[in-house]
């Protein structure tokens, strides 16, 4: 059974950082994509970034672009969200998602369609205080 795990979530003062983890169990992934998006009270559950497993082929949404990465350094089947400038508007319950096998879908249509995503985290909670 494959899951995915996320973790690092928390309280943190606006301008703050938080490390999102999201691990994998169940399979490898490679060249999947596998995505970050979050849901607030009240929101639909929006995209933040993404990329391939490997690291390669990131994304950020307007939201998350020069605030947030996706590092070089993940560990096999474990991927990183690094959030530095952290704002209250930014917390939302974080889940991570990835597909079951390779696409070549356009950016446009992959981090806004989240039926792309077989698989889904459970989610963890940021909360920014201002």
């Amino acid at each position: 059974q494959v899951q995915l795990v996320e973790s690092g979530g928390g309280l943190v003062q606006a301008g703050g950082s938080l490390r999102l983890t999201c691990a994998a169990s169940g399979r490898t992934f490679s060249s999947e994509h596998m995505c970050w998006c979050r849901q607030a009270p009240g929101n639909e559950r929006e995209f933040v970034a993404g990329s391939r497993w490997s690291g390669t082929s990131t994304f950020y949404t307007d939201s998350a672009k020069g605030r947030f990465t996706i590092p070089g350094d993940n560990a096999g089947n474990t991927m990183y969200l690094q959030m530095n400038s952290l704002k209250p508007e930014d917390t939302a319950v974080y889940y991570c998602a990835a597909e079951r096998r390779t696409t070549y879908y356009s950016n446009s249509y992959l981090y806004t369609t989240k039926g792309v995503y077989d698989y889904w985290g459970q989610g963890t909670q940021v909360t920014v205080s201002s």
